[in-house]
Protein backbone atom coordinates (compact mmCIF):
# COMPACT_ATOMS: atom_id res chain seq x y z
CA UNK A 1 0.00 0.00 0.00
CA UNK A 2 1.19 3.33 -0.21
CA UNK A 3 -0.55 5.35 2.38
CA UNK A 4 1.59 7.00 5.27
CA UNK A 5 1.26 6.47 8.52
CA UNK A 6 -1.04 8.73 10.49
CA UNK A 7 0.57 10.84 13.75
CA UNK A 8 -0.63 13.52 15.43
CA UNK A 9 -2.67 13.89 19.13
CA UNK A 10 -4.38 10.91 20.81
CA UNK A 11 -7.74 10.57 19.29
CA UNK A 12 -10.43 11.80 22.11
CA UNK A 13 -12.42 8.66 23.63
CA UNK A 14 -15.02 10.75 25.39
CA UNK A 15 -17.44 9.76 23.20
CA UNK A 16 -17.41 6.22 23.72
CA UNK A 17 -17.50 7.01 27.78
CA UNK A 18 -20.56 8.88 26.90
CA UNK A 19 -23.00 6.11 27.53
CA UNK A 20 -22.00 4.62 30.48
CA UNK A 21 -19.90 6.79 33.56
CA UNK A 22 -16.25 5.58 34.42
CA UNK A 23 -16.38 3.65 37.07
CA UNK A 24 -14.83 4.42 40.24
CA UNK A 25 -11.73 2.67 40.45
CA UNK A 26 -12.26 1.01 43.96
CA UNK A 27 -15.58 -0.64 41.82
CA UNK A 28 -13.49 -2.06 39.09
CA UNK A 29 -12.78 -5.58 38.45
CA UNK A 30 -9.47 -6.49 39.80
CA UNK A 31 -9.19 -3.09 41.61
CA UNK A 32 -5.17 -3.23 40.78
CA UNK A 33 -6.39 -3.70 37.21
CA UNK A 34 -8.97 -1.61 36.78
CA UNK A 35 -11.85 -3.17 34.57
CA UNK A 36 -9.88 -6.59 34.12
CA UNK A 37 -9.85 -9.16 36.59
CA UNK A 38 -6.30 -10.26 37.78
CA UNK A 39 -6.19 -13.41 35.39
CA UNK A 40 -3.74 -12.65 33.11
CA UNK A 41 -4.89 -9.02 32.11
CA UNK A 42 -3.08 -6.93 29.27
CA UNK A 43 0.53 -6.11 30.63
CA UNK A 44 1.52 -2.85 31.52
CA UNK A 45 4.92 -3.44 30.02
CA UNK A 46 3.37 -4.03 26.81
CA UNK A 47 0.66 -1.66 26.55
CA UNK A 48 3.63 1.44 27.37
CA UNK A 49 5.66 -0.23 24.11
CA UNK A 50 3.27 1.48 21.64
CA UNK A 51 4.32 4.95 21.13
CA UNK A 52 1.39 5.94 19.34
CA UNK A 53 3.43 6.20 16.01
CA UNK A 54 0.71 5.30 13.63
CA UNK A 55 2.87 2.80 11.35
CA UNK A 56 0.49 0.42 11.71
CA UNK A 57 -2.74 2.17 10.37
CA UNK A 58 -1.87 1.49 6.42
CA UNK A 59 -1.76 -2.38 6.98
CA UNK A 60 -4.85 -3.03 9.55
CA UNK A 61 -7.71 -4.18 7.43
CA UNK A 62 -10.35 -2.41 9.84
CA UNK A 63 -8.49 0.72 9.20
CA UNK A 64 -8.34 0.49 5.55
CA UNK A 65 -11.93 0.05 5.58
CA UNK A 66 -13.35 2.52 7.92
CA UNK A 67 -10.76 5.16 8.79
CA UNK A 68 -11.91 4.87 12.18
CA UNK A 69 -9.40 5.38 14.98
CA UNK A 70 -10.54 2.65 17.20
CA UNK A 71 -11.09 0.46 14.82
CA UNK A 72 -6.90 0.62 14.47
CA UNK A 73 -4.48 -0.94 16.69
CA UNK A 74 -3.19 2.03 18.16
CA UNK A 75 -6.59 2.80 19.07
CA UNK A 76 -7.44 -0.56 20.17
CA UNK A 77 -4.09 -0.44 22.81
CA UNK A 78 -5.72 3.19 23.73
CA UNK A 79 -9.19 1.45 24.70
CA UNK A 80 -7.31 -0.96 26.58
CA UNK A 81 -4.70 1.36 28.59
CA UNK A 82 -7.98 3.10 29.72
CA UNK A 83 -9.79 0.15 30.72
CA UNK A 84 -6.67 -1.12 32.68
CA UNK A 85 -6.53 2.44 34.72
CA UNK A 86 -10.79 1.54 35.26
CA UNK A 87 -11.98 5.09 32.90
CA UNK A 88 -13.96 2.85 31.02
CA UNK A 89 -16.39 -0.55 31.08
CA UNK A 90 -15.51 -3.53 29.05
CA UNK A 91 -19.26 -3.49 28.20
CA UNK A 92 -19.88 -1.41 25.28
CA UNK A 93 -17.70 0.25 22.93
CA UNK A 94 -14.65 -1.57 24.74
CA UNK A 95 -16.51 -4.92 23.02
CA UNK A 96 -17.39 -3.55 19.85
CA UNK A 97 -14.12 -2.09 18.90
CA UNK A 98 -12.14 -5.70 20.23
CA UNK A 99 -14.92 -7.70 18.54
CA UNK A 100 -14.03 -6.14 14.92
CA UNK A 101 -10.29 -6.66 15.08
CA UNK A 102 -9.56 -9.41 12.65
CA UNK A 103 -6.39 -10.79 14.55
CA UNK A 104 -4.52 -10.87 11.63
CA UNK A 105 -1.47 -9.46 13.11
CA UNK A 106 -0.38 -7.32 10.20
CA UNK A 107 0.29 -4.81 12.63
CA UNK A 108 3.02 -6.76 14.59
CA UNK A 109 5.02 -7.13 11.16
CA UNK A 110 4.54 -3.25 10.51
CA UNK A 111 5.31 -2.44 14.36
CA UNK A 112 9.01 -0.46 14.06
CA UNK A 113 8.60 -0.48 17.81
CA UNK A 114 8.36 -4.38 17.96
CA UNK A 115 4.36 -4.08 20.01
CA UNK A 116 3.35 -7.30 20.70
CA UNK A 117 -0.37 -6.87 19.69
CA UNK A 118 -0.72 -10.44 19.11
CA UNK A 119 -0.45 -10.72 22.77
CA UNK A 120 -2.50 -7.77 24.24
CA UNK A 121 -5.61 -8.95 22.08
CA UNK A 122 -4.82 -12.56 23.74
CA UNK A 123 -4.79 -11.57 27.04
CA UNK A 124 -8.22 -8.85 26.46
CA UNK A 125 -10.28 -11.57 24.50
CA UNK A 126 -10.41 -13.93 27.42
CA UNK A 127 -11.57 -10.74 29.77
CA UNK A 128 -14.62 -10.18 27.71
CA UNK A 129 -15.74 -13.82 27.21
CA UNK A 130 -15.69 -14.00 31.53
CA UNK A 131 -17.38 -10.63 31.86
CA UNK A 132 -19.41 -9.17 29.37
CA UNK A 133 -22.57 -10.56 28.80
CA UNK A 134 -23.68 -11.62 25.08
CA UNK A 135 -27.00 -11.18 23.41
CA UNK A 136 -29.14 -14.01 23.65
CA UNK A 137 -28.71 -14.72 19.67
CA UNK A 138 -25.06 -13.50 19.72
CA UNK A 139 -24.55 -15.88 22.19
CA UNK A 140 -26.07 -18.56 20.52
CA UNK A 141 -24.33 -18.33 17.57
CA UNK A 142 -20.63 -18.90 19.05
CA UNK A 143 -22.02 -21.43 20.74
CA UNK A 144 -23.28 -23.41 17.84
CA UNK A 145 -20.05 -22.66 16.00
CA UNK A 146 -17.75 -23.99 19.07
CA UNK A 147 -20.43 -26.90 19.63
CA UNK A 148 -19.17 -28.29 15.85
CA UNK A 149 -16.63 -27.06 14.30
CA UNK A 150 -13.88 -28.29 16.79
CA UNK A 151 -15.54 -31.80 16.40
CA UNK A 152 -14.72 -34.09 13.59
CA UNK A 153 -17.27 -36.78 14.08
CA UNK A 154 -20.10 -34.01 14.21
CA UNK A 155 -18.85 -32.20 10.96
CA UNK A 156 -18.56 -35.91 9.38
CA UNK A 157 -22.34 -35.93 10.18
CA UNK A 158 -22.91 -32.27 9.23
CA UNK A 159 -21.12 -33.24 5.92
CA UNK A 160 -23.96 -35.44 4.70
CA UNK A 161 -26.70 -32.70 5.06
CA UNK A 162 -24.53 -30.62 3.77
CA UNK A 163 -23.92 -32.66 0.71
CA UNK A 164 -27.43 -33.26 0.11
CA UNK A 165 -28.08 -29.37 0.34
CA UNK A 166 -25.74 -28.75 -2.05
CA UNK A 167 -27.14 -31.45 -4.07
CA UNK A 168 -30.99 -30.46 -3.89
CA UNK A 169 -30.73 -26.81 -3.11
CA UNK A 170 -33.23 -25.12 -5.13
CA UNK A 171 -32.14 -21.57 -7.07
CA UNK A 172 -35.16 -20.06 -5.27
CA UNK A 173 -33.14 -20.46 -1.57
CA UNK A 174 -31.20 -17.04 -2.80
CA UNK A 175 -34.55 -14.78 -2.11
CA UNK A 176 -34.62 -16.95 1.23
CA UNK A 177 -31.41 -16.42 2.30
CA UNK A 178 -31.85 -12.71 1.26
CA UNK A 179 -33.85 -12.68 3.99
CA UNK A 180 -32.19 -14.17 6.68
CA UNK A 181 -29.83 -12.52 9.42
CA UNK A 182 -26.34 -11.91 7.70
CA UNK A 183 -24.86 -14.34 10.09
CA UNK A 184 -26.76 -17.30 9.23
CA UNK A 185 -26.50 -16.10 5.15
CA UNK A 186 -22.92 -16.08 5.88
CA UNK A 187 -22.40 -19.50 6.66
CA UNK A 188 -24.11 -20.68 4.17
CA UNK A 189 -22.35 -19.24 1.33
CA UNK A 190 -19.07 -20.39 2.96
CA UNK A 191 -20.24 -24.03 2.78
CA UNK A 192 -17.28 -25.63 0.78
CA UNK A 193 -17.93 -28.28 -1.79
CA UNK A 194 -19.10 -31.70 0.02
CA UNK A 195 -17.59 -34.60 -1.02
CA UNK A 196 -19.20 -37.64 1.35
CA UNK A 197 -16.65 -40.27 0.65
CA UNK A 198 -13.59 -37.90 1.37
CA UNK A 199 -15.29 -36.28 4.51
CA UNK A 200 -15.22 -39.75 6.23
CA UNK A 201 -12.14 -40.79 4.50
CA UNK A 202 -8.98 -41.60 7.41
CA UNK A 203 -5.67 -40.73 7.28
CA UNK A 204 -3.27 -43.69 7.73
CA UNK A 205 -2.20 -43.79 11.36
CA UNK A 206 1.48 -44.73 9.92
CA UNK A 207 2.87 -43.67 6.46
CA UNK A 208 6.56 -45.28 6.18
CA UNK A 209 9.14 -43.26 4.08
CA UNK A 210 10.03 -43.73 0.79
CA UNK A 211 13.77 -44.71 0.38
CA UNK A 212 16.22 -43.58 2.97
CA UNK A 213 14.91 -42.67 5.57
CA UNK A 214 15.18 -38.69 7.57
CA UNK A 215 12.74 -39.72 10.93
CA UNK A 216 9.13 -39.45 12.10
CA UNK A 217 7.01 -36.44 11.60
CA UNK A 218 3.79 -36.45 13.42
CA UNK A 219 0.69 -34.93 11.16
CA UNK A 220 -1.94 -32.71 12.77
CA UNK A 221 -4.91 -33.92 10.65
CA UNK A 222 -7.07 -30.91 11.89
CA UNK A 223 -10.79 -30.62 12.34
CA UNK A 224 -12.21 -28.50 8.83
CA UNK A 225 -9.13 -29.42 7.13
CA UNK A 226 -9.57 -33.38 7.48
CA UNK A 227 -13.45 -33.47 6.68
CA UNK A 228 -13.50 -30.97 4.44
CA UNK A 229 -10.37 -30.65 3.06
CA UNK A 230 -8.73 -34.00 3.24
CA UNK A 231 -7.28 -34.34 -0.29
CA UNK A 232 -4.98 -31.54 1.31
CA UNK A 233 -4.04 -33.80 4.16
CA UNK A 234 -3.54 -36.88 1.64
CA UNK A 235 -0.85 -34.76 -0.38
CA UNK A 236 0.91 -33.47 2.73
CA UNK A 237 1.46 -37.62 3.60
CA UNK A 238 2.58 -38.50 0.45
CA UNK A 239 5.14 -35.56 -0.04
CA UNK A 240 6.49 -36.16 3.38
CA UNK A 241 6.68 -40.15 2.63
CA UNK A 242 8.64 -39.60 -0.60
CA UNK A 243 11.02 -36.68 1.15
CA UNK A 244 11.87 -39.69 3.62
CA UNK A 245 9.65 -39.15 6.18
CA UNK A 246 7.82 -41.75 8.30
CA UNK A 247 4.70 -40.24 9.13
CA UNK A 248 2.63 -40.82 12.06
CA UNK A 249 -0.90 -39.18 12.25
CA UNK A 250 -2.44 -40.71 15.60
CA UNK A 251 -5.59 -41.77 15.39
CA UNK A 252 -6.86 -40.13 18.51
CA UNK A 253 -5.62 -36.91 17.99
CA UNK A 254 -8.54 -34.02 18.56
CA UNK A 255 -8.65 -30.29 18.42
CA UNK A 256 -6.11 -27.86 18.92
CA UNK A 257 -7.77 -25.55 20.35
CA UNK A 258 -7.00 -22.54 17.84
CA UNK A 259 -10.69 -21.45 17.06
CA UNK A 260 -11.25 -21.59 20.85
CA UNK A 261 -7.82 -19.26 21.56
CA UNK A 262 -8.18 -16.73 19.21
CA UNK A 263 -12.26 -16.10 19.91
CA UNK A 264 -11.13 -15.71 24.17
CA UNK A 265 -12.47 -18.94 25.10
CA UNK A 266 -9.19 -19.29 27.07
CA UNK A 267 -10.31 -22.54 29.10
CA UNK A 268 -11.23 -24.92 26.48
CA UNK A 269 -8.28 -24.28 24.60
CA UNK A 270 -6.13 -25.09 27.53
CA UNK A 271 -7.72 -28.19 28.17
CA UNK A 272 -7.50 -29.27 24.53
CA UNK A 273 -3.87 -28.47 24.19
CA UNK A 274 -3.13 -30.64 26.60
CA UNK A 275 -4.87 -33.21 25.07
CA UNK A 276 -3.00 -32.66 21.81
CA UNK A 277 0.58 -32.44 23.65
CA UNK A 278 -0.29 -36.24 25.35
CA UNK A 279 -1.04 -37.43 22.49
CA UNK A 280 2.01 -36.34 20.25
CA UNK A 281 4.58 -37.42 23.30
CA UNK A 282 2.95 -40.67 22.80
CA UNK A 283 3.73 -40.54 19.47
CA UNK A 284 7.55 -40.12 20.07
CA UNK A 285 7.96 -37.76 17.03
CA UNK A 286 11.19 -35.89 16.05
CA UNK A 287 8.44 -33.02 14.38
CA UNK A 288 4.74 -32.16 14.40
CA UNK A 289 4.03 -31.21 11.14
CA UNK A 290 0.92 -28.63 9.72
CA UNK A 291 -0.55 -27.57 7.05
CA UNK A 292 -2.87 -24.96 8.73
CA UNK A 293 -1.93 -21.82 9.39
CA UNK A 294 -4.21 -20.70 12.16
CA UNK A 295 -3.49 -24.26 13.99
CA UNK A 296 0.21 -24.11 13.84
CA UNK A 297 -0.13 -20.56 14.98
CA UNK A 298 -1.95 -21.71 18.42
CA UNK A 299 0.07 -24.53 18.60
CA UNK A 300 3.80 -22.96 18.32
CA UNK A 301 2.07 -20.57 21.21
CA UNK A 302 1.35 -23.32 23.72
CA UNK A 303 4.15 -22.56 25.74
CA UNK A 304 3.02 -19.49 26.98
CA UNK A 305 -0.22 -20.43 27.01
CA UNK A 306 0.42 -23.42 29.70
CA UNK A 307 3.75 -21.15 31.42
CA UNK A 308 1.45 -20.99 34.21
CA UNK A 309 0.79 -24.26 34.69
CA UNK A 310 4.24 -26.11 37.24
CA UNK A 311 2.86 -29.68 35.57
CA UNK A 312 2.61 -28.62 31.17
CA UNK A 313 4.47 -26.08 30.93
CA UNK A 314 8.11 -27.37 30.45
CA UNK A 315 5.92 -30.17 28.17
CA UNK A 316 3.93 -27.37 26.53
CA UNK A 317 7.41 -25.84 25.61
CA UNK A 318 8.94 -28.70 24.25
CA UNK A 319 5.76 -29.41 21.94
CA UNK A 320 5.66 -25.81 20.82
CA UNK A 321 9.50 -26.49 19.84
CA UNK A 322 8.31 -29.52 17.39
CA UNK A 323 5.49 -27.71 15.78
CA UNK A 324 6.69 -26.99 12.03
CA UNK A 325 4.50 -25.63 9.24
CA UNK A 326 4.39 -28.00 6.80
CA UNK A 327 6.23 -25.37 3.92
CA UNK A 328 9.10 -25.24 6.93
CA UNK A 329 9.41 -29.07 6.53
CA UNK A 330 9.67 -29.11 3.32
CA UNK A 331 12.25 -26.15 2.70
CA UNK A 332 14.46 -27.89 4.65
CA UNK A 333 14.51 -31.06 2.25
CA UNK A 334 15.52 -28.90 -0.51
CA UNK A 335 19.12 -28.57 0.01
CA UNK A 336 18.91 -32.48 -0.37
CA UNK A 337 15.58 -33.55 -1.99
CA UNK A 338 15.00 -37.29 -1.82
CA UNK A 339 11.84 -36.52 -4.60
CA UNK A 340 12.09 -35.67 -8.18
CA UNK A 341 9.84 -32.50 -9.33
CA UNK A 342 8.06 -32.68 -12.88
CA UNK A 343 7.34 -29.50 -14.51
CA UNK A 344 3.86 -28.30 -13.97
CA UNK A 345 3.61 -24.52 -16.24
CA UNK A 346 1.33 -22.28 -14.02
CA UNK A 347 1.50 -18.74 -13.12
CA UNK A 348 0.67 -19.11 -9.18
CA UNK A 349 -0.30 -16.25 -6.92
CA UNK A 350 0.36 -17.32 -3.67
CA UNK A 351 -1.52 -15.72 -0.65
CA UNK A 352 -0.41 -15.45 2.30
CA UNK A 353 -2.54 -16.58 5.44
CA UNK A 354 -2.11 -14.06 8.38
CA UNK A 355 -1.78 -16.57 10.77
CA UNK A 356 1.27 -17.94 8.56
CA UNK A 357 2.71 -14.88 6.99
CA UNK A 358 2.43 -12.30 10.20
CA UNK A 359 1.73 -14.48 13.71
CA UNK A 360 4.21 -17.19 12.11
CA UNK A 361 6.68 -15.36 10.38
CA UNK A 362 6.60 -17.30 7.55
CA UNK A 363 6.89 -16.02 4.33
CA UNK A 364 9.87 -16.89 2.44
CA UNK A 365 9.66 -20.84 3.14
CA UNK A 366 6.40 -21.59 0.86
CA UNK A 367 7.53 -19.35 -1.77
CA UNK A 368 11.05 -21.47 -2.17
CA UNK A 369 9.15 -24.66 -2.00
CA UNK A 370 7.00 -23.50 -5.11
CA UNK A 371 9.87 -21.84 -6.87
CA UNK A 372 11.13 -25.60 -6.92
CA UNK A 373 9.02 -26.83 -8.90
CA UNK A 374 9.70 -26.30 -12.68
CA UNK A 375 7.31 -24.13 -15.01
CA UNK A 376 5.84 -22.65 -11.82
CA UNK A 377 5.86 -18.91 -12.55
CA UNK A 378 5.11 -17.38 -8.98
CA UNK A 379 3.69 -13.73 -9.00
CA UNK A 380 3.09 -11.53 -5.78
CA UNK A 381 0.16 -10.32 -5.32
CA UNK A 382 -1.08 -6.11 -3.90
CA UNK A 383 -2.12 -5.76 -0.43
CA UNK A 384 -0.56 -8.83 0.32
CA UNK A 385 -0.19 -7.68 4.04
CA UNK A 386 -4.35 -6.97 4.18
CA UNK A 387 -6.08 -9.72 5.35
CA UNK A 388 -8.89 -11.72 3.05
CA UNK A 389 -11.71 -10.90 6.15
CA UNK A 390 -11.61 -14.90 7.21
CA UNK A 391 -10.04 -14.89 10.33
CA UNK A 392 -10.99 -18.24 11.53
CA UNK A 393 -14.65 -17.27 12.36
CA UNK A 394 -14.57 -13.60 12.05
CA UNK A 395 -16.06 -13.99 8.49
CA UNK A 396 -19.35 -15.39 10.26
CA UNK A 397 -19.42 -13.17 13.01
CA UNK A 398 -18.87 -10.18 10.85
CA UNK A 399 -20.02 -10.97 7.51
CA UNK A 400 -19.94 -7.14 6.36
CA UNK A 401 -16.42 -6.08 7.32
CA UNK A 402 -15.49 -9.43 6.11
CA UNK A 403 -17.43 -9.58 2.75
CA UNK A 404 -15.67 -6.29 1.74
CA UNK A 405 -12.32 -7.77 2.56
CA UNK A 406 -13.16 -10.42 0.53
CA UNK A 407 -13.75 -8.61 -2.39
CA UNK A 408 -10.69 -6.36 -1.62
CA UNK A 409 -8.76 -9.82 -2.17
CA UNK A 410 -10.85 -11.44 -4.81
CA UNK A 411 -10.24 -8.05 -7.10
CA UNK A 412 -6.48 -8.27 -6.04
CA UNK A 413 -6.01 -11.62 -7.42
CA UNK A 414 -8.07 -11.07 -10.86
CA UNK A 415 -5.70 -8.55 -11.28
CA UNK A 416 -2.23 -10.66 -11.58
CA UNK A 417 -3.38 -12.63 -13.97
CA UNK A 418 -2.66 -15.93 -12.35
CA UNK A 419 -3.80 -18.98 -13.69
CA UNK A 420 -3.79 -21.04 -10.31
CA UNK A 421 -3.97 -19.14 -6.09
CA UNK A 422 -2.42 -21.01 -3.26
CA UNK A 423 -2.83 -19.98 0.43
CA UNK A 424 -1.76 -22.38 3.38
CA UNK A 425 -5.14 -21.98 5.60
CA UNK A 426 -8.58 -23.92 4.91
CA UNK A 427 -10.82 -20.38 6.07
CA UNK A 428 -8.87 -18.59 3.34
CA UNK A 429 -9.71 -20.81 0.36
CA UNK A 430 -13.53 -20.72 1.53
CA UNK A 431 -13.31 -16.68 1.93
CA UNK A 432 -11.53 -16.53 -1.24
CA UNK A 433 -13.45 -18.95 -3.10
CA UNK A 434 -16.68 -17.34 -2.06
CA UNK A 435 -16.05 -13.84 -3.85
CA UNK A 436 -13.91 -15.58 -7.15
CA UNK A 437 -16.70 -17.69 -7.94
CA UNK A 438 -14.48 -20.14 -9.45
CA UNK A 439 -12.66 -18.10 -11.90
CA UNK A 440 -9.55 -19.71 -11.17
CA UNK A 441 -8.40 -23.21 -9.40
CA UNK A 442 -7.50 -22.59 -5.70
CA UNK A 443 -5.01 -25.12 -3.39
CA UNK A 444 -3.04 -25.74 -0.68
CA UNK A 445 0.98 -25.49 -1.72
CA UNK A 446 1.51 -28.53 -0.64
CA UNK A 447 -0.89 -29.80 -3.46
CA UNK A 448 1.04 -28.52 -6.13
CA UNK A 449 3.97 -29.95 -4.70
CA UNK A 450 2.75 -33.07 -4.37
CA UNK A 451 1.21 -32.86 -8.31
CA UNK A 452 4.51 -31.86 -9.23
CA UNK A 453 6.66 -35.06 -7.50
CA UNK A 454 3.62 -37.76 -9.06
CA UNK A 455 4.22 -35.92 -12.37
CA UNK A 456 0.62 -35.16 -12.80
CA UNK A 457 -1.48 -32.28 -13.12
CA UNK A 458 -3.60 -31.14 -10.20
CA UNK A 459 -7.23 -31.83 -11.59
CA UNK A 460 -8.60 -28.58 -9.89
CA UNK A 461 -6.48 -27.09 -12.82
CA UNK A 462 -8.04 -29.20 -16.10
Amino acid sequence: MTSHPTTGPSPDFSSERGEKPAPERADVLGGDFGSFDDHRPPAQELLDDCVHCGFCLPTCPTYALWGEEMDSPRGRIYLMEMAEKGEIPLEGAFTTHIDRCLGCMACVTACPSGVQYDRLLEATRPQIERHVPRSRADRLFREAIFALFPYKRRLRAASIGGALYQKLRPKSMDKVMAKLPSRLAAMESLLPPVRVREAFARIPARTPAIGPRRGRVGLLTGCVQDVFFHPVNEATVRVLAAEGWDVIAPREQTCCGALGLHAGREPEAVERAKKLIATFERAEVDTIATNVAGCGSSMKEYGELLADDPAWAERAQAFAAKVRDISEVVDETLADPRARRHPIEATVVYHDACHLGHAQKIRSEPRRVLRAIPGVELVELPEAELCCGSAGIYNMLQPEAAGDLGRRKAGNIRGTGADVLVTANPGCLLQIRKYLEGELPMLHPIQLVDASIRGVRPPEMG
